[in-house]
């Protein structure tokens, strides 16, 4: 049997029925395509954890070595997945961040924002349908953090039929029956 991780990814508001918090949930779930409200929360976890890391460096003394290790750390990780911006690169800036900054660098928002899909809701399709790839490697999970460095690569799967690949069970089905078709009416042709 499997060995179950017990700690949680998310955690619930303490009030659930704030009128504003639930607008402004509602507002981002919308903007990003977001299946549940657990999907927020959960980068709310993350964000308040490094935020929380950042609190504790700020305490620190400017010359701490450890708030300098770690502070350093925490930026380079913060600038690699593009949330901080390179001209920020100080702990001030880390407890500015923003759910909508961490939001944006999803694979499904990078997807619709290149262009690959119609809408997010097609971006979060497209993906979990497994068309997407990023560099050589399918990802098929719409919460998937895109690096600065991988955006780049982000494009169709070259097993997708809108990538190159082999065309799709209803594009096969139509391409038979017109074959078909076009057969019959030889034949009548010929009597």
């Amino acid at each position: 049997m499997p060995v179950i991780n017990g700690s949680k990814t998310y955690k619930v508001p303490k009030r659930p029925y704030e009128a504003a918090r639930l607008d402004a949930e509602l507002k981002l779930a919308g903007e990003f395509g977001l299946k549940n409200k657990r999907e927020i929360y959960r980068v709310g976890l993350t964000l308040s954890k490094i935020r929380r890391a950042a609190r504790d460096l700020l305490m620190r003394a400017e010359k701490d070595p450890r708030r300098l290790f770690e502070g350093n750390a925490l930026i380079r990780r913060l600038i690699r997945i593009g949330v901080l911006d390179e001209t920020k690169a100080k702990l001030d800036y880390v407890l500015g961040l923003k759910i909508e900054d961490f939001l944006e660098r999803r694979l499904q928002t990078q997807v619709f924002q290149l262009g690959l899909a119609k809408s997010i809701h097609h971006a979060r399709v497209l993906i979990k349908q497994r068309h997407i790839r990023v560099g050589k490697q399918i990802v098929d999970v719409p919460s998937f953090i895109v690096r600065l460095d991988s955006q780049k690569h982000i494009d169709f799967a070259l097993s997708s039929p809108y990538g190159g690949g082999r065309p799709g069970r209803c594009q096969r089905k139509r391409a038979k029956a017109a074959a078909k078709g076009d057969g019959e009416e030889e034949a009548e042709d010929e009597e």
